[in-house]
């Protein structure tokens, strides 16, 4: 939307005869309950309607307007007490300038450093959103994209979320994996981020290698093990199955990892390293090699993904694939309202970003002292 527009559904909404007298008695403190207007106030500063709505509504082309004249109009819009009409624009666009953001939950790790990603470009571009979370429920899945096109959001963006039918309004999804009518997906190169980890242990002489599977509602999960299956098979690894454990709760906290891995410590030790599903994961995967009386790396390896902001200080730090997570998120807003702001234009079906390799401590060569590797002998009854 350009600055000519903008002026214009400002303007609109100030049907008020306004006056230089006006905008000198505001000057000199005088009481006037009149609103000032848009035009009054770019002709008080000597620049165009245009300039002004640029600059109080933060529009993009604001960039292009020299600093000291974005100074000077927030300055007079302040001093003036100038608000830019929000309900006039909208209604004049037919746009709310609000966006609904749909995640499976809110948690520390992923979902924080992709949303950060998401809103710090939306606040920049002077765009609110709703944020709800489904907990992998279908009923919400199903019913919130209705609750928000109610409310008039000018387009979604989808975290590891996946539509059951189109919506009419532009969408934009993170690691959504299906190709749907009207949605661009974010998504990560799988079978690189396999390449990484597999490599890297293979490279260090792991070979009996343990593998973690992500939750069944989690969209990540089955794309990220037929990379890893793929992957093992071409590096010369094989997936023992019995090695091969699939997390089927749900958990915001290192719990996720624990348990499974627990219980297979408990039938089988002779592996020398673990591959994650998540950061999350992984952590309380070191936790469970250690309850076992274990240790991470001299007796098992453990790489993580996501490489989440306390990846780097657990002890040991953890060694993972590293997601861009807020760039992605950076990518999913602009790309959306890009769509939102020029609905004729082409735009992408996916755009796919390239995972890193996090060396950290929590990898290293396999020990020579394998009898620790042993599973244990079974009790008899």
């Amino acid at each position: 939307m350009g600055g000519l527009e903008l002026a214009r559904a400002d303007e609109e909404w100030y049907n008020y005869p306004h006056s230089m007298t006006t905008m000198q008695g505001a000057a000199r403190g005088e009481n006037d309950d009149r609103p000032v207007s848009l035009k009054t106030l770019a002709a008080y500063l000597g620049v165009s309607p245009a300039t002004v709505s640029l600059v109080v509504n933060n529009a993009p082309g604001a960039k292009s307007i020299p600093p000291k004249t974005r100074d000077r109009v927030l300055a007079a819009a302040k001093k003036f007490n100038y608000k830019a009409n929000f309900l006039a624009r909208s209604l004049r666009t037919r746009q709310s300038f609000t966006v609904g953001v749909i995640v499976p939950e809110f948690s520390e790790g992923y979902f924080t450093m992709v949303m950060n990603g998401i809103e710090e470009h939306l606040l920049e571009a002077g765009y609110l959103h709703f944020v709800v979370s489904h907990q992998g429920r279908p009923d919400l899945i199903d019913g919130y994209p209705r609750l928000l096109t109610e409310r008039a959001v000018d387009g979604f963006i989808l975290v590891n979320t996946l539509l059951r039918e189109p919506l009419e309004v532009p969408v934009v999804s993170i690691s959504g994996h299906r190709k749907m009518r009207g949605v661009t997906n974010i998504m990560l190169d799988h079978d690189h981020s396999a390449t990484l980890a597999l490599r890297h242990l293979y490279d260090l002489g792991h070979r009996d290698i343990a593998f973690m599977k992500g939750q069944p509602h989690a969209l990540d999960s089955e794309s990220r093990w037929q990379s890893i299956k793929a992957i093992a098979e071409k590096i010369g690894i094989r997936m023992r199955p019995e090695l091969c454990v699939h997390i089927q709760t749900n958990s915001w906290s290192p719990q996720l990892g624990y348990p499974v891995v627990k219980d297979l410590l408990a039938a089988h030790r002779d592996f020398t390293a673990i591959f994650c599903f998540n950061d999350i994961a992984a952590i309380g995967a070191i936790r469970a090699i250690v309850d076992a009386g274990l240790r991470c790396p001299q007796d098992i390896s453990v790489v993580g993904f996501d490489d989440i902001s306390s990846a780097a200080f657990t002890t040991p730090s953890l060694t993972t694939i590293r997601q861009p997570l807020h760039r992605m998120g950076d990518m999913a807003a602009q790309l959306l309202l890009k769509r939102i702001q020029n609905p004729k234009e082409a735009y992408p079906d996916s755009v796919v970003f390239e995972p890193e390799l996090i060396v950290r401590e929590s990898t290293a060569p396999p020990s020579k002292i394998v009898a620790a590797a042993k599973s244990p002998r079974r009790r008899k009854a």
